[in-house]
């Protein structure tokens, strides 16, 4: 799971008088990760010291002048490179104090930006589309600059990556509402240009973030409609057609961001690694109108898995380095740290679980929040049904409630009518009708049951987990709900089929389980696949054969039982014997049935180390030692032959076991 960290303020902003924009051009890394540059939008370059939170140096050109980019700084060099007034280059060291004193050139073009790289030379891009490495550009300022975009076109955002010791320059343009895309290659210089598709209704994309993955450029750009695509192009084989034609540029649908009531005007989403984007300036789903988060969500899974609310204005703006988000909000420029392990379980053992168990059920596939929230096609969800579903579903006949009028009953309505109006809004609707609507349902449920100790559905809140339309981001209070009212059995259901878990709940449902008593664990009910498991396990222990002269275990036990109860002192041999057979004592289940069965989910649920082990150290010595005892059981029952894993039934693996002992324990 994705994790943000507690943030602190870089520095303070001045906004522009309007409030359009932060009053910061740019952030840029200086030497490493703990030292960055920021240039305001008007005429100072900062350093600052990013761990003590202070500035080192400043630099500021003289009244009337502008600085038209962000500052970058070159590592080759240990220089600093900034443009003011567009056309003057200034290039100045760390020591130096006052920027008229320093190198400056002047060249015949406007510029863009000055693009910079850790080992690489900076690159200049003019506005009109072309390139120049530094260096040659300083050898002759006043060389002539050709123009590479056609007349009304404009550079709207760039960056510029090293590829296997190749330097690209990216950049998007945009020309009477069409959208392009240029890739730059130096030494040997080739250029390409793609054609964005079109996004109805004539919509500009807000923001842009290019990463290299696998030998290929991925351009990720969100829409003031929510929409975040992506687009991979190949490296090999780049500048192959090179030309003033464009070519058509193929897009993925990676999310689909819920904006609320009209288009996005300040956002951005940054790519973070190859399964995570940072979303700032987009709505979080389960906040209130005119709240601002920065949000960090799962690409892979398409589901949200950290957020933070951020105070005042977001500006649209989002800067990363080094595992920390930069963000400019109010009047402050904030940086969050942030963390995207990836789930040791979550591919192989967490949420593929067993593949063979698989082929005899309905599989719990991870739902697309795309197709849930916004309709697109899907394939019928094999979601499965309960009896008193399947009842509903036959006798229901004509529709008595709105989905609409559904909400509002659930704010006042008493749980038996709440009750019957969901079950017969969930059994006429369609599947694809219906999942945009079960995040809506559950939050409203849980928001009243957290706000009136006396109200809850645990039948209504089972059923929409049932629907496996729900995840943990869209309703994260959920499963602490459930642990508030000791509703085992949904914590149960939400660890099964929510792929998006984080580990504080994940240990808080392990610390619950471990601490109650088997009397109490007894009294609930449990999902039957996940009993069974356990029942054919502890089986095992009352006798390692079946049938002995035509008895079962359970017989010996009742007529064992049966003699000593009478009070006599009579002694049974086939108990005696059953005795000299039965499982050593270091292998019988330190817990009782219902609560194995619990701790099995705990174990069943993806993880990440780094989330894990702090919540871990919250277990007292007692709660650590009697889950050891469980984990070796289970190791030692699935080591034996004769215990093997019960395929067909929800069980852990002997591989999630041992991962849980040598990891953490």
């Amino acid at each position: 799971m994705a994790a943000l960290y507690e943030g602190y303020t870089l520095c303070g902003l001045v906004p522009a008088q309007n409030q359009s924009n932060s009053g910061i051009q740019g952030v840029e890394e200086e030497r490493d990760c703990d030292h960055v540059l920021v240039t305001d939008s008007t005429r100072s370059v900062t350093l600052y010291k990013v761990s003590d939170q202070k500035p080192l140096s400043s630099w500021t050109v003289k009244q009337g002048q502008t600085l038209t980019c962000p500052a970058v700084y070159n590592s080759q060099t240990k220089e600093y490179v900034a443009v003011s007034d567009s056309k003057v280059i200034r290039i100045w060291k760390e020591e130096d104090i006052l920027l008229e004193k320093t190198f400056k050139a002047t060249v015949s073009s406007d510029i863009r930006r000055v693009h910079s790289v850790p080992g690489g030379e900076p690159v200049v891009l003019f506005q009109r589309g072309a390139v120049r490495l530094l260096d040659s550009l300083l050898s002759a300022p006043q060389q002539p600059i050709e123009e590479v975009l056609s007349q009304e076109e404009a550079i709207r955002w760039s960056t510029h990556v090293v590829v296997e010791s190749q330097q690209f320059v990216i950049f998007t343009t945009e020309q009477k509402g069409e959208n392009f895309l240029y890739l730059q290659r130096l030494n040997p210089n080739t250029l390409q240009r793609y054609r964005l598709e079109r996004e109805e209704p004539g919509l500009s994309p807000l923001s842009f973030s290019a990463s290299y993955t696998d030998k290929h450029i991925c351009l990720l750009y969100l829409y003031p409609n929510g929409h975040v695509y992506q687009s991979v192009i190949p490296v090999r084989g780049l500048g192959a057609e090179e030309g003033a034609q464009a070519l058509p540029l193929p897009r993925s649908l990676l999310l689909v961001l819920a904006v609320g009531e009209g288009l996005l005007e300040a956002a951005s989403a940054l790519v973070l690694d190859e399964a995570h984007v940072a979303v700032v300036g987009v709505p979080h789903p389960s906040a209130g109108a005119g709240k601002d988060f920065l949000c960090i969500w799962n690409t892979n899974f398409q589901t949200l898995q950290a957020g933070k609310e951020m105070a005042g204005k977001i500006y649209g703006q989002l800067w990363s380095f080094s595992n920390k988000l930069f963000i400019p909000h109010g009047k402050a420029l904030s940086v969050i740290p942030y963390e995207c392990p990836r789930s040791c379980l979550a591919s192989a053992l967490g949420k593929l679980r067993q593949a063979k168990s698989d082929e005899s059920k309905a599989p719990a596939s991870v739902p697309s929040w795309n197709n849930l929230l916004h309709g697109e096609k899907a394939p019928p969800s094999r979601a499965v049904e309960t009896r008193k579903t399947r009842t509903t579903r036959k006798t229901q006949s004509a529709p008595s409630s709105t989905f609409d009028q559904v909400l509002e009953l659930i704010k006042t309505a008493p749980a038996e009518e709440i009750q019957k109006e969901v079950d017969g809004l969930i059994s006429r609707s369609d599947m694809q009708d219906l999942q945009p609507s079960v995040g809506q349902l559950a939050s409203a449920l849980v928001s009243r049951s957290l706000a009136d100790a006396a109200f809850y559905t645990p039948s209504t809140l089972a059923q929409l987990v049932h629907t496996r339309s729900l995840c943990h981001s869209v309703c994260p209070d959920l499963m602490l709900l459930a642990l508030e009212r000791k509703d085992y059995f949904l914590c149960q259901l939400c660890l099964q089929f929510f792929p998006d878990i984080p580990e504080a709940v994940t240990c808080a449902c392990l610390k619950t389980f471990i601490s109650m008593s088997d009397v109490d664990a007894e009294k609930v009910s449990l999902e039957p696949d996940s009993v069974s498991f356990m029942e054919t396990l502890l089986a095992g222990e009352r006798g390692s054969v079946g049938l002995q002269n035509g008895f079962s275990p359970t017989s010996c036990d009742e007529e064992r039982s049966d003699t000593l109860s009478g009070g006599g002192t009579v002694i049974d041999t086939r108990a005696e014997d059953k005795e000299k057979i039965s499982t050593p004592p270091e292998q019988i289940c330190p817990v009782g049935l219902h609560k194995a069965v619990l701790l099995n989910e705990v174990l069943l649920t993806a993880y990440s180390d780094t989330f894990l082990l702090p919540h871990l150290k919250d277990l007292s010595s007692q709660h650590v030692l009697l889950f050891l005892q469980y984990l070796q059981y289970l190791y030692l029952k699935y080591s034996q032959d004769a215990s093997p894993q019960m395929h067909g039934l929800r069980s852990p693996s002997l591989s999630q076991v041992c991962i849980q002992v040598y990891t953490h324990h």
